[in-house]
């Protein structure tokens, strides 16, 4: 099944290649930050009224990184040549292959339900993917799969770098609006192993007045309650005139200028409802991928480090509902375009030198 559209999406309709073979981790940066009590130290003020401390992560029978090391022995040597890499393999267009993040590609060539795999294999990869997403996510997600590519394993394909159970390794999955990673707290310093991107095009490329049906439209509804509470003057400071380049997603470090208001400038009241944002992107997400992002933020300095901006340029319907907006600080980059279907670039560390490969 393929996904009709009335004009092509310069964003998404990304030509294919495939690829040709040719300090502290973050493991250790976890344990030693108490990731699970990060949320409470995202600002500077306790807010206990939004969340005291994150839950601790549920017991998991079998985790995702499990799931990995048992698909990657199942393959056969034909397969293991076409989709397993190196930790640090280079591709010759795309460079360092396991850190690229883009909005609509294909890390390999095998589709996931072709029979490239065998049905044990693709049952593998569901089970991976379940594991990484909330239960009460599953539903949703594969919504956005089935509009913008045809359904689960339908347009998406992995790769696996490294060896399981041997050292560092880490599974991509990709796709149109996909990029998803589990890597066993293999790469350093960053949170989902990597830059990771969603979207979802729910009612045609251009979506229609107030996204009906869009999966993640809810997150930009949290974030507009920010706004609706910011008074004149900081209402001046969060308006930025152009969007950005939604692939400009790098780190701007601690001595970096952000666009829009300081979270710093804001009252303990709008702050709540920063966290509560916050919550809401983190949401689809297993417990352990976000206590790693609470922990990256909270070595930045908390929310108090970052800044909340909304693009005039993509007030989609004219309502003053901000389509475009972007929650940034040193090492933390959630960037949600809405205008003219959503695409959500995010990238999250808890040191600023780790480059970003888009």
């Amino acid at each position: 099944m393929s996904l009709s559209r009335s004009r092509p999406c310069p964003d998404c309709d990304a030509s294919f290649t495939p690829p040709s073979k040719s300090n502290v981790n973050r493991r250790e940066f976890l344990a030693r930050t108490g990731a699970a009590a990060g949320l409470a130290a995202l600002s500077t003020i306790a807010l206990p009224r939004v969340i005291a401390a994150a839950e601790p992560a549920p017991s998991v029978a079998n985790p995702p990184e499990s799931i990995v090391k048992k698909l990657y022995d199942s393959l056969n040597e034909k397969q293991r040549s076409t989709v397993c890499f190196e930790w640090d393999h280079q591709d010759k267009t795309r460079g360092l292959l396991r850190t690229r993040v883009a909005n609509n590609w294909h890390i390999t060539e095998p589709q996931i339900n072709s029979d490239f795999f065998t049905e044990d294999q693709q049952h593998m990869v569901r089970e991976i993917f379940e594991n990484l997403i909330q239960k009460d996510w599953h539903a949703k997600i594969d919504k956005q799969l089935e509009d913008d590519a045809g359904g689960f394993g339908e347009q998406q394909n992995i790769a696996i770098f490294g060896k399981p159970g041997e050292g560092k390794f880490e599974f991509v999955m990709t796709g149109r609006h996909m990029t998803l990673r589990c890597d066993g707290n293999s790469a350093d310093h960053v949170a989902f192993g990597g830059p990771i991107f969603y979207g979802h095009a729910a009612s045609g490329f251009n979506e229609k007045a107030g996204h009906p049906n869009n999966v993640f439209w809810p997150q930009a509804i949290a974030a507009n309650e920010v706004y609706k509470m910011l008074d004149g003057k900081q209402r001046e400071k969060a308006l930025v005139a152009t969007t950005p380049r939604e692939q400009d997603a790098g780190f701007r470090g601690e001595k970096g200028t952000f666009h829009g208001l300081a979270v710093s400038d804001m009252t303990s009241d709008q702050k709540e409802l920063v966290q509560k944002t916050l919550q809401k992107l983190i949401e689809p997400y297993r417990q352990a991928d976000r206590d790693e992002v609470l922990a990256a933020l909270k070595t930045q300095g908390g929310l108090d480090k970052c800044a909340l901006a909304f693009f005039k340029d993509s007030d989609y319907d004219k309502d003053e509902v901000w389509d475009n907006w972007r929650l940034e600080g040193p090492a933390f980059v959630w960037h949600f375009r809405g205008n003219p279907h959503v695409h959500v670039w995010v990238n999250v560390a808890s040191s600023p030198d780790v480059k970003l490969n888009a």
